[in-house]
């Protein structure tokens, strides 16, 4: 035994633990087992997630090497999510809000601060791929919580309004989780089989599966709907075959036609479509599609009165207060939002083409970085192409849940796509 085996045998749990503390490693390991934590607890608790989060954040400061971090920032991929924060603290100068509307307005893009430090950080861990199983676990564990509150209400934890088969939070989130998870096993899938692991796509398969007969039968939201479709497209372009295509699109149109059949509940949800359209455009109902419909209109609106700069930051729910149209009964040209349900608007409304720019280059900027082969590149591919559809219906770059995914899942995936570009360890790994 070595004298440097023995005076660690020697070592007392105190000495252990400063000398742990002390070891840039050890923090590296805890950073990772925070992000983990906090893939994990993000569909159950928006809380758990935020203070996971913090802990990931607060445990890099100890050995976090300040120049390579911000050498770091300079890079377009970290540079323009921090540019849409900077324009949104800045846009609360020239906005007509109260200033509490105006700092509130901020909230919603300062999570986008933490996508370069997932980048930074991942560049350099060799566990990122722990983050996305962790996840995906998690989404598994609470598609079966689903399908018990769809038999068994009472188990629900949601303090709002019962929705059937939501266990926490809400239908939409569940859908973004359980599309995500789904539409991403494709690709190991095919992997698996390519190598002739047949078991093992099996169960990935039936796991896959598993996600869209809960949303077949138990919930799913319309944006899923539209988005799925999209998803799967992208992913026969990029990993399969003429031949291929062919024989999964007539196997995906067969079940698509099952499932129609089958479910009288995914009926309902599509055929909601065209009904609520009609009820907005021949009576003025605030129904779904025709409140999104006029907050679309009136954003239009006022984008074209401030093009260039916006209104300013928190000014949105002032400008649909001007234009409410009261009546004697509740029709949506009534309605009073501070978020008109597409990305590009809430952004327009408040910042202008310069807020769009910033936006639009996020986005390019992030698919761009995923043009590579392998599951990393596939997995961040798949959180930006999703981020970008469901963007058409809803503002989930800033929603909590959907932003959330969309940080962890390219700040993560980005980071293992770079470090295995860079060929593995980072220069500041070789003493750790």
């Amino acid at each position: 035994m070595t004298s440097q085996s023995t005076a660690l045998a020697r070592e007392t749990p105190g000495q252990m633990l400063r000398r742990r503390l002390r070891s840039p490693a050890a923090w590296r390991e805890t950073v990772d087992l925070f992000a983990i934590l906090t893939a994990a607890s993000l569909p159950w608790s928006t809380s758990l997630a935020g203070i996971f989060n913090a802990l990931m954040l607060l445990c890099m400061v100890p050995f976090l090497d300040l120049r390579s971090f911000l050498q770091s920032l300079k890079r377009p991929i970290c540079a323009a999510p921090i540019a849409l924060v900077v324009l949104a603290l800045v846009g609360t100068l020239w906005s007509d809000a109260a200033w509490g509307a105006r700092f509130y307005a901020i909230n919603p893009t300062v999570k986008l601060l933490v996508l370069p430090v997932l980048l930074y950080h991942f560049e350099r861990s060799p566990r990122g791929h722990w983050v996305f199983i962790a996840f995906l676990v998690s989404c598994a564990l609470l598609s079966v919580m689903s399908w018990l509150v769809a038999f068994y209400p009472n188990l629900a934890l949601k303090t709002d309004p019962a929705e059937r088969g939501i266990f926490v939070k809400n239908y939409i989130d569940q859908s973004q989780e359980f599309a995500l998870c789904a539409v991403a096993l494709a690709y190991p899938i095919v992997m698996l089989l390519r190598e002739k692991r047949y078991w093992l796509a099996a169960l990935l398969t039936a796991l896959a599966l598993s996600f869209f007969v809960n949303m077949v039968f138990v919930v799913v939201s319309r944006t899923a709907l539209v988005t799925i479709p999209i998803m799967f497209g992208v992913f026969a372009l990029l990993h399969l075959r003429g031949r291929s295509i062919a024989i999964i699109s007539a196997a995906l149109l067969a079940g698509a036609v099952l499932a129609w059949q089958a479910s009288s509940h995914l009926r309902q949800t599509a055929e909601r479509f065209a009904g609520d359209y009609r009820g907005y455009v021949e009576r003025g109902e605030p129904t779904s599609m025709g409140l999104r419909l006029e907050f679309w209109r009136k954003s239009l609106g006022f984008f074209a009165e401030a093009p260039i700069m916006g209104h300013g930051t928190g000014s949105t729910r002032g400008l649909f207060e001007r234009v409410a149209t009261p009546s004697g009964h509740y029709q949506a040209s009534a309605e009073v939002i501070g978020n008109p349900h597409n990305q590009t608007l809430n952004v327009a409304v408040q910042w202008g083409v310069i807020g769009i720019a910033i936006l639009y280059a996020i986005w390019i900027l992030h698919l761009l970085l995923f043009r590579g082969e392998g599951l990393a590149d596939w997995i961040g591919l798949l959180v930006v192409v999703q981020n970008v559809f469901t963007s058409l219906f809803n503002s989930h770059l800033f929603d909590f849940h959907e932003g959330w995914m969309y940080v962890i899942g390219v700040g993560v995936a980005g980071g293992m796509v770079i470090r295995a570009r860079q060929g593995g360890a980072k220069p500041d790994e070789a003493g750790s």
